[in-house]
C-alpha cells in the first residue's frame, strides 16, 4: 500500500535530532525521499558535526521505506541553502517540500540581550527560513513557467513564544512571529506557480526545551510533550492531501492541534488629530479589547 507521501522529495532542516528527525521518520515511513540537513551543532548554533544527520538517513535505510541523504550545509547562509535544494534536485530529481526547521536559542533578558546572541537567533530562525524557501520557490516558479504541474510545499516552524509571546525569548520570539508572518505573506505570492505555504507553532521536549521546566515534567507529561507528536501534521501538510490548505499557522502539542488565528482589527473609534483628547479613547479602546493571549493561546486572567 503506497504511503501518503509516496514519492515526494523533502528537504528537511535541523533534522538531525528532535521534532527534525520525527519529521525525516515518518515522512520516510510514508514513502518520501528525504533530504535530511543538520549542522549537527550545539544547542546555541556553535560547533559543527556530520554525525546527527547521518544517523537519521542510517535509520531511514534500515526502515526499508523511503530513501534519504544527508547535507550539512548553513541553511542561513544563501549559497548553503541553494546547495541544499541542488543536492535534492541532483540525488532525487526534483523537489516538491521543504521542512524549515532547523533552529538554535540563546535566551536572555532583553536588557542584558547582546548583538550577537540577537544576530545568531534571528540569522538561524528567520534567515535560515528565508534562504531555503527562496531558492526553492525560484525552482517551482520556473518548472511552473515551463508548463510542468507543480504541487508543491513550504512547512515553517513558529513558535508559541513567537505568536503568543514568552519572557527572555524577545530574539527568538521575534524570529518566530517573523516566520508566521513570512508563511502568509509567501503562501500569497505561491499560489500561481502550485505551492502551498503553512506553518507550524509546536511544544516539545527536545533538547531545546528540556531546560525550560519540560525535563522536570511528570512521565506522562513527556510523553504528551513528545517530538513525535508534530510529525504527523508535517507530514500530512507535506502530502498531495493538503492541497487546498495554505497560509495558516497549526498550534500543535501532544494534546491539541489547533489554527492560530492571527492578528485581527479590534475595537475602533473616529481618530483625532488631538493628542490631548487620546487618553479617554484609549482607554475606551483598552477597555473593549480582547486581552493578549498567554503561552497557551488562551485569554490572559487578571
Amino acid at each position: 500500500m503506497a504511503g501518503l507521501c509516496e514519492g515526494r522529495i523533502c528537504i528537511v532542516t535541523g533534522a538531525g535530532r528532535g521534532i527534525g528527525r520525527e519529521h525525516s521518520l515518518m515522512l520516510a515511513s510514508q514513502g518520501a525521499k528525504v533530504v535530511v540537513n543538520d549542522l549537527g551543532g550545539a544547542m546555541d548554533g556553535t560547533g559543527k558535526s556530520g554525525g546527527p544527520a547521518h544517523d537519521v538517513v542510517e535509520e531511514i535505510k534500515a526502515m526499508g521505506v523511503g530513501d534519504a541523504v544527508a547535507n550539512e550545509d548553513d541553511i542561513s547562509d544563501w549559497d548553503g541553502a541553494q546547495k541544499l535544494v541542488d543536492q535534492a534536485i541532483e540525488s532525487f530529481g526534483g523537489l516538491d517540500v521543504v521542512v524549515n526547521n532547523a533552529g538554535i536559542l540563546r535566551d536572555r533578558m532583553l536588557a542584558n540581550m547582546t548583538e550577537a546572541e540577537w544576530d545568531a537567533v534571528i540569522k538561524v530562525h528567520l534567515k535560515g527560513t528565508a534562504a531555503p524557501s527562496h531558492h526553492a520557490a525560484a525552482y517551482w516558479r520556473e518548472r511552473s513557467k515551463a508548463g510542468d504541474e507543480v504541487d508543491a510545499r513550504i512547512i515553517n516552524t513558529s513558535s508559541p513564544s513567537g505568536i503568543y509571546g514568552n519572557v527572555g525569548q524577545t530574539n527568538y520570539g521575534a524570529a518566530k512571529a517573523g516566520i508566521a508572518a513570512f508563511t502568509i505573506i509567501a503562501s500569497q505570492e505561491l499560489a500561481r506557480y502550485g505551492v502551498t505555504v503553512n506553518a507550524i507553532a509546536p511544544a516539545a521536549l527536545t533538547r531545546m526545551t528540556e531546560n525550560l521546566g519540560m525535563g522536570a515534567a511528570p512521565d506522562d507529561m513527556k510523553e504528551k510533550m513528545s517530538p513525535r507528536w508534530i510529525a504527523p501534521i508535517v507530514t500530512w501538510l507535506a502530502s498531495a492531501e493538503s492541497k487546498g490548505v495554505t497560509g495558516r499557522v497549526f498550534d500543535v502539542t501532544g494534546m491539541r492541534l489547533g489554527i492560530a488565528e492571527g492578528w485581527h482589527i479590534g475595537p475602533t473609534v473616529e481618530p483625532t488629530d488631538d493628542p490631548t483628547k487620546l487618553g479617554p479613547l484609549v482607554e475606551q479602546l483598552v477597555a473593549q479589547a480582547r486581552p493578549n493571549a498567554d503561552m497557551f493561546g488562551h485569554d490572559k486572567k487578571d
